[in-house]
């Protein structure tokens, strides 16, 4: 048997291990893991390079994000000045969106002494985050063997940074994070891993009933497809054999690629047939309505503060265990 080239071991695992459920009579091979969009430093750098494109960034919201922590940075201030901290940035990227908020804090609170620790699937992204945080007047960045890590493991690196008199964390998930994941299952490994003392800050895209329009726009955005491409390349697939779509279901945008011709994929002594037809979800992001997310996060946490956006699209949250 011979095998089809330039297949990634993970992705083709994740292939067969979900297998496909059928609509119908379309078969739905959904691989939507956020792992496996940052496998490479090429996929992880694609996706920096269309955080970058000012169509993302207004469909994501993340103007009003960057709005949202700069009205409220006061109110954060007061919440954790008087002692050293740990800013754990989870899904840190590029480390931008964190060092804006740093930068905003220490405009309120100049003295107060932070230790930045990314935490990112991709090592290349944790590489770009420190590199940004290097270029920061801030006293120490943290760098060992989690912070390449998915935050099912957050039990093994939190615990390791109470240390003297670092006892005291703020984790930051920015940028529309949280939709990438199942809400429950990452609050509660969040929630599970802070003390008394320690704060949460989420910003995240809410249901403003415009998906349709920004489905439109990333249709149209080159940089979208071209770091998406990567996932179907790594299955063996070739740009021709699919068609990039984008639907909103389920709460949620999904990204997928329609199969254009029947396709054998062969690997690792496996076969896998595609009809043409199929499709294979690549990406969901999940953007639920402003009062299911205040009752999903007051689930997990005893004291929550809510700020929304102007435009009613981006949420802040501040919370405690």
């Amino acid at each position: 048997m011979t095998e089809t080239p330039q297949i990634n071991d993970l992705i083709f695992k994740e292939l067969i291990k979900r297998g496909y459920s059928l609509d119908g009579n379309t078969r739905i091979w959904n691989i939507a893991d956020s792992k496996l969009w940052y496998l490479t430093p090429d996929q992880a750098q694609g996706y920096l390079d269309l955080e970058k494109s000012e169509d993302y960034k207004k469909d994501t919201g993340q103007p009003q994000g960057q709005d949202l922590i700069k009205k409220n940075i006061v109110e954060i201030t007061e919440t954790i000045k008087g002692s050293p901290i740990n800013i754990i940035d989870l899904g840190c990227g590029d480390g931008i969106k964190a060092a804006n908020f740093v930068n905003q804090l220490k405009k309120i609170e100049p003295s107060l002494k932070i230790r930045y620790c990314p935490i990112d699937i991709s090592g290349h992204m944790v590489e770009t985050a420190i590199k940004t945080f290097s270029e920061l007047d801030i006293d120490e960045i943290i760098e060992f063997q989690y912070n390449i890590s998915d935050f099912e493991n957050l039990n093994n690196v939190i615990p390791l940074l109470r240390k003297g008199q670092y006892e005291k964390n703020l984790i930051l998930l920015l940028g529309n994070t949280l939709g990438n994941f199942e809400i429950h299952e990452l609050l509660y490994e969040i929630r599970g891993n802070m003390k008394g003392r320690d704060l949460f800050i989420v910003d995240t895209a809410i249901d403003d009933k415009k998906q349709n329009e920004r489905i439109k726009s990333f249709e149209k955005n080159v940089k979208v497809s071209d770091w998406l491409i990567k996932i179907p390349l790594q299955l063996g697939l070739k740009k021709e054999d699919v068609k990039l779509n984008f639907r909103w279901a389920n709460h949620r945008i999904e990204g997928y690629y329609i199969i254009n011709k029947n396709k054998d994929i062969n690997f690792r002594n496996k076969k896998v047939h595609f009809f043409k037809g199929d499709q294979i979800v690549v990406i969901v992001a999940y953007k639920y309505d402003l009062e299911d997310l205040k009752t999903f996060l007051n689930i997990h946490f005893d004291n929550v503060i809510i700020k929304t956006s102007n435009d009613k699209s981006k949420v802040l949250a501040l919370c405690r265990k």
